[in-house]
C-alpha cells in the first residue's frame, strides 16, 4: 500500500470515528473509503477491516457515554445482547451471498430520504425526551428494530446504522438525540463486535491496517463523544441531518453518476 492510501485512510478513520460517536454513520466515510484506498481486495475484506476499526471507535465512545450520561440500560442492554448475534448472521450473509449493491442501494437511499424529511419537519423530535412514549410494549419494539432488524443490516452492509439507530430510540422510545445517541453507541458496539467474529473466522480482516486506523478511529470518537455530551442534543440533530444528507448525497451519486 502506497502512502497516499494510508494517509487517506488514517484521515477517514479519524472522521468517522467523530461521525459515528456523535450520531452514527461513520461507514459513509469509512466503507468508501477502504473500497477507494484498497481496490484489490475483497468486499468482504473491506467490511471486516471496517468492522475492525468501527469497534474500537464505537466501543471508545459508548465507556465515555455510558460514565458521563444516563443510559435505558433495560432497552440497550438486550438490544446489543441480540444484534451481537443478529449482525453476527448478516456478516454470514454478506461472505456467503456478497450482496449486489446496485440491489440495496436504492432502498437505503428511499430510507434516508423519510429519515431526512422526518428529521426537517419534525425539528422537535428528540430535542426533549419524552418518557411517556415509554412504554412496555415500545420498548420491546425498540428493542427488536435495534437488535433485529438494523443489526442484521449493519452484519450485511454497514453505513448509516448508527443514524437509524438513534432514530429508533429517539421516535419509538422517546429518548432525546443525546441518550438516544448513547444508546446507539451501546448497541452499535455489538453489532461490530457480532460482524467481527464472523468476518475473522473466515480471514476477511486486515488485522495490521485494522490496528492503525482503529487508533485514529478511537481519537476521532473520544472528540466526537465529549463534543456531544457538551453540545447537547441541538447539536446532535443539526450534525444528524448534515449526515443523513451526505448519506444521501453519496450513495445517489454512486447510484446515477458513477
Amino acid at each position: 500500500m502506497d502512502a497516499g492510501s494510508l494517509s487517506l485512510l488514517l484521515t477517514a478513520a479519524t472522521a468517522a470515528g467523530w461521525v459515528d460517536a456523535v450520531v452514527g454513520g461513520g461507514g459513509l466515510l469509512l466503507l468508501p473509503a477502504l473500497l477507494i484506498g484498497l481496490p484489490q481486495v475483497p468486499l468482504a475484506t473491506a467490511l471486516g477491516t471496517n468492522k475492525m476499526t468501527a469497534i474500537a471507535g464505537t466501543t471508545s465512545a459508548a465507556i465515555t457515554y455510558a460514565r458521563r450520561t444516563r443510559i435505558d440500560w433495560r432497552v440497550a442492554g438486550p438490544a446489543g445482547a441480540i444484534a451481537v448475534v443478529v449482525s453476527g448472521i448478516g456478516a454470514w450473509l454478506a461472505i456467503a451471498l456478497t450482496p449486489n449493491k446496485d440491489v440495496y442501494r436504492p432502498v437505503v437511499l428511499g430510507i434516508l430520504v423519510a429519515v431526512a424529511l422526518f428529521v426537517t419537519f419534525r425539528p422537535n423530535n428528540g430535542i426533549y425526551a419524552h418518557p411517556e412514549r415509554r412504554t412496555r410494549g415500545r420498548a420491546a419494539l425498540a428493542v427488536a428494530l435495534a437488535g433485529g432488524l438494523i443489526a442484521l443490516y449493519d452484519g450485511m452492509i454497514g453505513p448509516g446504522t448508527g443514524t437509524f439507530l438513534v432514530l429508533t430510540f429517539t421516535t419509538v422510545i422517546g429518548a432525546d438525540f443525546l441518550h438516544g445517541s448513547a444508546m446507539a453507541k451501546i448497541v452499535n458496539a455489538g453489532t461490530n463486535l457480532g460482524a467481527l467474529i464472523v468476518f475473522a473466522w473466515g480471514g476477511h480482516v486486515w488485522w495490521q491496517l485494522g490496528a492503525a486506523m482503529a487508533v485514529c478511529n478511537i481519537i476521532g470518537a473520544q472528540l466526537g463523544a465529549r463534543m456531544a455530551i457538551k453540545r447537547g442534543s441541538g447539536f446532535v440533530r443539526i450534525v444528524l441531518l448534515v449526515v443523513v444528507l451526505a448519506l444521501i448525497a453519496r450513495l445517489s451519486y454512486d447510484q446515477w453518476l458513477a
